[in-house]
Parts: C-alpha cells; sequence; structure tokens
C-alpha cells in the first residue's frame, strides 16, 4: 500500500520524531495529544514490526483502554485491511501487536511481559511514583521507548514531577491547547467558551492545559472517583435535572445509592438544548420516559423553567419542579458530601468534569477561601440534589436511605 500520510500537530510531530526515548505530550482538553500518538503508532505499526504496550494506572476492563480510540483511527485512516481488531488486543499483517494492560492490577503481569518496543502511557497524571519505578525498567529492549500523554493536575504528582519539573536529558516534552488542533470540534469550542466566561480557573485548567491551582477550594475533593461498574438489578433510582439558560449546558443525571456511596450511571448533558430538542434529550437516559405497563421514575428538575418542565410532562414524563429554598444549596452540598464517595461511570462526561470543577469562592485579594459556592460548574450537582431533595428537607442521612 501508499503511505498514508497523517496530519498531526506541529508539537506532536517534534516529540514523535525525535529520538529521545521518553516522549511526553501534555496539556488542555481537545488539543490533540492522543490522537497523535495513536495514529503516529498505527503507522509504525504498519510497516514495522513492534510490540507496543497501552497502559495507564488503572483499567478495570478494556473499556478502559485506548483499545476503542486505536479502533477508531484505523477506521479513520483506512487501515482496516492492514489490522486485525480482537476484545483485547490489536494485531497488524505484518506481526505487530498492541496489548492492553493496567498497570496497578496487573504490574507483575507487565513486569514479566517481554519485548516491549514502545510503551504508551495514556492518562498519566494518574500514575503513582512506585508504578513508574516499577514500570520504567521493565521496558528494557534496545532502543525502546516510552510514550507518556497528560493533562496536567497537580504539580506534586509523580508524573508532572518525572517528565516536566526534573526530566531526563533523553526527555522531549511539548505543551498543547486547543489551538494545536486544526480539527478541534465546534462542540468543545462552545464548551471552552462558556467555561471562560463563567469559570475562568477552571478553563485555564481544562482547556488551557495548566496545573489547578484551587484544589482546597473544590467542594468535593477526594469524593469523586470515576470507573467502569455494572448497575445492580432492582436498585432504586434517582433522576434530577438542571436546566440551562443560553448556552449553559442542560444536564439530566440517573444514579443509585449503595454502600454508602453516590453513584452516577447515566446522563445527558449539552448545550444549547432548545425545548423541541428536550424529549429525544431526555430519552438518552434509561429509564427517564415510561415503559408500557410500568410506573415511570421520576424526574425532579429545576423549578426556574416551568414552562420546560410542562413541556415534558405533556409528553408523557413524570417530571415536577424542585422546591429550593432558603439554604437549599448548602443543605444540598452537605448532603452529597456525606457520602463515602460519588462514583461515577466514565461515560458519564459532564458529571465528572462538573463533581471534580465545583469549587467554593476564594477572597481575590486574600485568597481566603469562602463558604459561597462558585458557579459554572454546579449543573450536575444541583441536578443531584433536586433528585434527593426529598431526603434533604427532612434532614435524613445516608443511613436513614440505605
Amino acid at each position: 500500500m501508499e503511505e498514508q500520510v497523517i496530519h498531526m500537530p506541529t508539537k506532536a510531530q517534534e516529540v514523535i520524531g525525535s529520538k529521545k526515548r521518553y516522549k511526553v505530550l501534555e496539556g488542555g482538553r481537545g488539543s490533540g495529544k492522543s490522537y497523535s500518538f495513536a495514529d503516529a503508532l498505527l503507522d509504525i505499526a504498519l510497516y514495522h514490526k513492534k510490540r507496543i504496550l497501552c497502559t495507564r494506572e488503572m483499567q478495570n476492563s478494556i473499556r478502559d483502554s485506548v483499545h476503542r480510540l486505536l479502533q477508531d483511527r484505523i477506521s479513520a485512516l483506512n487501515y482496516d485491511g492492514y489490522f486485525d481488531i480482537y476484545r483485547e488486543s490489536i494485531t497488524s499483517k505484518i506481526g505487530s501487536e498492541f496489548i492492553f494492560k493496567g498497570l496497578r492490577h496487573n504490574i507483575s503481569e507487565i513486569k514479566s511481559t517481554e519485548g516491549i518496543d514502545i510503551c504508551w502511557v495514556e492518562e498519566a497524571e494518574k500514575v503513582t511514583e512506585d508504578s513508574w519505578t516499577t514500570l520504567v525498567p521493565t521496558i528494557r529492549e534496545e532502543g525502546s521507548e516510552i510514550w507518556v500523554s497528560f493533562n496536567p493536575e497537580d504539580e506534586g504528582s509523580a508524573t508532572y514531577k518525572r517528565f516536566i519539573l526534573n526530566p531526563s536529558p533523553d526527555c522531549i516534552s511539548r505543551h498543547m491547547t486547543f489551538r494545536d488542533n486544526i480539527y478541534f470540534p465546534e462542540v468543545l469550542r462552545r464548551e471552552l467558551e462558556y467555561d471562560k466566561r463563567v469559570d475562568f480557573d477552571k478553563y485555564e485548567h481544562v482547556w488551557e492545559g495548566k496545573c489547578k491551582g484551587y484544589s482546597d477550594a473544590c467542594i468535593f475533593r477526594g469524593k469523586v472517583e470515576v470507573t467502569d461498574f455494572e448497575t445492580p438489578e432492582g436498585v432504586r433510582f434517582y433522576f434530577g435535572s438542571d436546566f440551562g439558560f443560553s448556552v449553559d449546558p442542560t444536564v439530566l443525571g440517573r444514579m443509585f445509592i449503595k454502600d454508602e456511596c453516590l453513584w452516577i450511571d447515566y446522563e445527558a448533558y449539552g448545550h444549547g438544548i432548545e425545548i423541541d430538542e428536550m424529549e429525544r434529550f431526555f430519552k438518552l437516559v434509561p429509564g427517564a420516559f415510561p415503559e408500557a405497563g410500568r410506573p415511570t421514575w421520576r424526574i425532579t428538575a429545576d423549578s426556574a423553567r416551568p414552562d420546560t418542565i410542562s413541556h415534558l410532562a405533556r409528553r408523557g414524563f413524570s417530571i415536577v419542579g424542585a422546591e429550593k429554598g432558603k439554604g437549599s444549596v448548602e443543605d444540598g452540598i452537605s448532603f452529597i458530601r456525606g457520602f463515602r464517595k460519588i462514583i461515577i461511570h466514565p461515560r458519564c462526561k459532564g458529571a465528572i468534569d462538573n463533581f471534580n470543577n465545583y469549587k467554593w469562592k476564594t477572597d481575590k485579594t486574600t485568597s481566603e477561601i469562602l463558604p459561597i459556592p462558585d458557579g459554572g460548574s454546579d449543573h450536575w450537582p444541583d441536578a443531584a440534589r433536586y433528585a434527593l431533595e426529598p431526603y434533604i428537607k427532612k434532614k435524613a442521612t445516608i443511613f436513614d436511605i440505605m
């Protein structure tokens, strides 16, 4: 076949084309880091027989890996006839192999895996120093390389210190943002502009790729855990919705309570949802619309939009407005923080974003953290407190619900 011309950001080309052992792309969301590494590795595997380990700190299943990203890029690059895609691996016709393993639970397997030519560590911000200490000497083939991609969060993280603050002489890194990606999608640009307007700290972290400077102010700090899970049969669901105004995001979320944790398994989350699109949008969440012969789950929604609530009720949704009231935001935050963990399925991107970035206001002069919730990332937390409002108003604890 004729060699495929791959278009990627200049910074990514500089890193990938280098002779350095450690190749690092870090920065903001939508910058093309992962796509660049995926395309380059596929191109290498197509023409050179390589054994490539794709890893990250936590991988509970193949769905947590870059397997799907590589599969999608194979199709986008018209490489379908040159790769075989299996459930747990991908191979090329000339014998290259992609292997997918998590570091935390598979480190002994990785240590015993021979012949790794390239190791791609994705979402590397979460990789611990223990994992790096074990992984690095494992990749020991002559000429082997370690490729690292991540969105920075904490200057004190093991990854940031190892590759950005105190890099090896044999390391090349580039900081990338959305400006480096000529294919940056319009849907992400709308989210970017919203964050820039309403929460500049979040904008700088998420889109400019700067380390968080406000971790102490994060309302749900230490509570959020993102992991793949199967929803148990027979659980009691709670549905909450926060309606967006103008370009604000609208969210409908489904959640349940188990083992002293709040579990979030499905969402509809989007910007600029018009009222005539709301019915289709809400039906994206399983159980939100009544099934034949069954009562439907009740949705508690933002009462500031009675017209939207009436519109959805006329179309068959069981939906009511939240009562809210003085102190309801603070009471809701306190109640949700009472859960041992807020466990979010990886498909719920809006929930992951909002719960990780919802914060207290800070005094601009003194940097004092104030007991006042800041706006901008409150959409999912608002939806959650609407859904749980009956318990919040009764001053219940999570142990009363179990």
